[in-house]
């Protein structure tokens, strides 16, 4: 008989969040005033009446020299160009394939955006089309990177580097894009023996660290080689440290990560989605990211 865990309802401190001083986000909920200043430009997340700043969504007010916007808390990905990401391949069309990047509309991944197998460079064919299907399917996981926006807000997706391409033998995670941490690089390949792309986007895939990277790189050629456990134990521990720092809405980086995932080692990863576990390795965690900046 399988055991069974039971827990009984406890009053849980908050945890404190033990930041600096002026460091406070001027948060607004919809129809709050951020100023009553008429030299301020309207942003996003805003609107003007009675000569009154209004906040039109819930988020954190930021200023770029006389530019007002308010950055929701919780939004669809607004995509930007240069932008890395994850996403799920969700019909092929003509000439494109249809991508789902957490975004409002359907992003596009154009034939003439991608490298042909073995990063041969030509143009693209009559038969290359089609063999579309060949190189990437319905369901399919790709990585990439935000080479346009269109006039509708619609993404325009390129893999035109070895870095890029199908993903295979991982797991995704799906989190908020607002507590992705933007850094220049998001492809992470952490000491514990796997790796992780952190997409902009909020859709995360953790994966074994390849041995031969120059050789598998990029491309749509997928390993379907058996995960040895050890691995999968690691990516398993790996996941359920991202969820809870989730769970205490702290950013996700590859230091965050790697921290939380140090502090969890004493404890069996079933148990890492514990409340008292979860606050107790994240707490942690955020000590040792304040300590190394201070």
């Amino acid at each position: 008989m399988a055991a069974v865990t039971m827990r009984l309802p406890a009053v849980r401190a908050p945890l404190d969040s033990s930041a600096p001083r002026g460091s406070e986000k001027h948060l607004v909920a919809p129809g709050d005033t951020i100023t009553t200043d008429t030299g301020y430009m309207r942003g996003h997340g805003t609107y003007v009446e009675d000569d009154k700043l209004i906040a039109s969504v819930a988020g954190v007010v930021e200023r770029v020299n006389k530019l007002v916007c308010v950055r929701a808390l919780k939004a669809r990905y607004n995509g930007e160009i240069g932008d890395i990401v994850v996403g799920r391949i969700t019909e092929v069309q003509q000439k494109r394939w249809k991508v789902e990047t957490n975004s409002r509309l359907d992003s596009v991944l154009l034939l003439s955006s991608i490298n042909l197998p073995g990063g041969e460079l030509r143009r693209k064919s009559a038969e290359d089309e089609l063999a579309m299907r060949d190189y990437l399917q319905e369901g399919d996981l790709i990585s990439a990177e935000v080479q346009s926006i269109f006039s509708d807000g619609a993404v325009s997706l390129h893999t035109r580097s070895l870095k890029y391409g199908k993903l295979a033998q991982g797991v995704l995670v799906q989190v908020s894009p607002s507590l992705v941490k933007r850094q220049k690089t998001h492809f992470h390949d952490l000491p514990c023996g796997a790796s992780v792309i952190l997409g902009n986007n909020g859709f995360i895939w953790i994966y074994p660290t390849p041995e031969q990277k120059d050789d598998e790189a990029g491309g749509y050629t997928t390993n379907l080689e058996p995960v040895p456990l050890s691995d999968r134990e690691v990516i398993s521990r790996l996941r359920n440290c991202i969820m809870a720092l989730v769970t205490h809405k702290m950013m996700l980086f590859d230091t965050s990560i790697l921290y939380c995932y140090e502090a969890s080692l004493p404890h069996q990863i079933k148990d890492i989605l514990k409340p008292e576990v979860t606050e107790e390795i994240v707490l942690e965690a955020r000590q040792r990211l304040l300590d190394s900046q201070g």
